[in-house]
Order: structure tokens, then sequence, then C-alpha cells
């Protein structure tokens, strides 16, 4: 008998409609929705990180969101465990758990029961590492992770400098690329079976649009201010990685006056990282892809995403 939970995953670049596919087939399945967000699992932040808000939500419980105070690095390797537990308890209560989310090194990590080393590398290198993002810049740190491990670059956003620097420590102390060291680190088969669709756009140009579109929505339902006041209330913190923040704070410190360009500087930016995203998911063994611009109404998405989960190997107890 298969012990394996089934786990449906709905992955995707930001502004795909995650949420809105998630939360129709958690109503299909009676299920309910973990987040794989890096930046949702902070509080504050909610209209800069795009979290689901309660009617987008629609009744459907969601895990993972909004907990963690601002200030404190959180891991992949919490992620995992988190992620892990929640799962397990949706399942014991005969709910379908869905798991929703951008953020490809958490997908992976938990899908592929990646087990992490969490001992420190050292304080050494680590404060070396981090005086030469201080002296050089987050970019150039980043860049030399690109130049040895390229996937794991394409994974971890140059702001991420807590996790740019983990991926070059366990370089240097022992040669080989973090990207690797993670799937070493797999020491046991997966603890789920899973479903894996992900968003994508045949003309990636209307996905741009859609992100475009987004920001200029976030900002009509006032980024700005919510920015204004997480910068005044809280000290640096690893939420400040979050795309719409930093591209505001010059202009709330004085820096710019430029507000227009502070916000196309934000639209940049997601569609960067938007494409890094779709980059890391094309990478992925066994994704089921569907493309929101080619099938047109969001019925007939929906109808083709119910068909691909009926036809899969997971225990779909749950579906009508």
């Amino acid at each position: 008998m298969d012990t394996k939970i089934p786990l449906i995953v709905i992955a995707g670049p930001t502004a795909s409609g995650k949420t809105k596919l998630a939360v129709s087939i958690a109503k299909h399945c009676k299920g309910e929705v973990v987040s794989a967000d890096s930046m949702q699992i902070y509080q504050g932040l909610n209209i800069a990180t795009a979290k689901p808000t309660e009617e987008e939500m629609q009744g459907v419980r969601h895990h993972l969101i909004d907990f963690a105070p601002p200030e404190k690095p959180f891991s992949v390797a919490e992620y995992v465990k988190l992620a892990g537990k929640c799962i397990e308890d949706i399942y014991s209560r005969s709910k379908m758990p869905i798991l929703c989310g951008g953020t490809g090194l958490y997908i992976s990590s938990l899908i592929n029961n990646v087990r992490f080393d969490e001992s420190s590398p050292g304080g050494e290198i680590r404060e070396r590492l981090s005086r030469f993002a201080e002296s050089e810049g987050k970019n150039a740190l980043w860049l030399r992770l690109k130049e040895i491990d390229p996937d794991s670059a394409a994974a971890i956003h140059e702001n991420n400098v807590t996790r740019v620097i983990r991926a070059l420590e366990v370089w240097e102390q022992t040669g080989i690329p973090f990207s690797r060291y993670k799937q070493n680190a797999a020491g046991q088969e997966s603890n789920y079976k899973s479903c894996i669709i992900a968003i994508g756009f045949k003309d990636r140009q209307v996905l741009y649009d859609r992100i475009n579109r987004r920001v200029d929505q976030m900002v009509e339902n006032g980024l700005l201010d919510e920015v204004r006041d997480f910068y005044f209330q809280h000290t640096p913190a690893t939420a400040n990685q979050a795309i719409g923040y930093k591209e505001l704070v010059p202009y709330i410190r004085g820096d710019t006056h430029d507000l227009d360009a502070c916000i196309e500087k934000i639209k940049q930016e997601t569609r960067r990282y938007a494409k890094r995203q779709l980059t890391w998911f094309r990478r992925v063994d066994g994704i089921n892809w569907v493309y929101a611009d080619e099938i047109g109404e969001y019925e007939n998405f929906l109808e083709k995403v119910k068909n691909i989960i009926a036809k899969s190997e997971i225990l779909c107890y749950n579906i009508s």
C-alpha cells in the first residue's frame, strides 16, 4: 500500500494567477493551501508581497502566510520542516494539501526531500563574504555565485544576500556547487505523490503586461504608504528584500523625487524575477505546463487543470 501523501502543486511566475487557481482546485478537491512564497511568510508588506486577501481566499484555509517576524532570517530548511508538518496535518484531516507558490527552491526542496546540513560552515568565510558584499555590492557577490554555480544563481535573487553567502560558503568548503550539494543531500525518496502544475505563457509579453497592471494596482491600493510605514517601524529586515519595498525606499528617504521611475523599477525587477522563476521551473522534471494565454476563458483553463489532476497518479480521493 502506498503511504505517500498526495500533493497537488500549483507553481509558476509572479502574477500568473496561481492563487486563483489554487483556491479553485481547493474548493474542487476539499483542500487547503500551503504557501510556497519566500516573502509572504513575513508579517507586514501585504501589498508588496501580493498576499492573498480574505476575498481572494474565498473561505479556503491558507497556511504559512504572514507568520514570521520581518527581522528574522528564515531558511529553506525551516520552510521544508514547517510545510511538511502542515501537509501532514491537512492530510490527517482528510483534506487535500495544495502547495502554491513561485519560490522554486522551496517547492523543489520539499518535494525532493532535501536534507539540509544546518551546521555553521564557519564564521570566517561568512564574515569575509559579508564584507565583500558591503564593499563591492550585492550584485558583485551574486555574480561570483553565478560564475561558479549558475543554477543556484538563477534560483536566488541577488538581494537575498544571506542565501547567496550560504551558497558560496558551501562551494568554498566542499568544492561542490550548492545546487548539486542540495541534490546530494536528498537522503530519502519523496514523501509525496505529487501532481505538479505550472502556469506558463506562450507569449511572454502577456505575462509582462499582467505584471505591469498588477504593480499599478498595488500602487493604487496604497503600496507607497505601506512601505513607508514598514520602513519607519522596522530595523533593516530580511523582508526588505521584497520587490516593491527596496525600489521605493530611495524615494521615502528623499534620495530621489522621481516616484514614477521607482514604480517603473518595480515593474522591471518583477519582470526579471518572473523570467528567473520560469527558468527554474523549466528544469523541474514531471511538471504539467498549462498556458494561461492559450486556452481562453478561465473556466476552460480550470477544466484542463482538473483533467490533468484526474489523470495523474495521486490519490485524489476528495475530487468530486
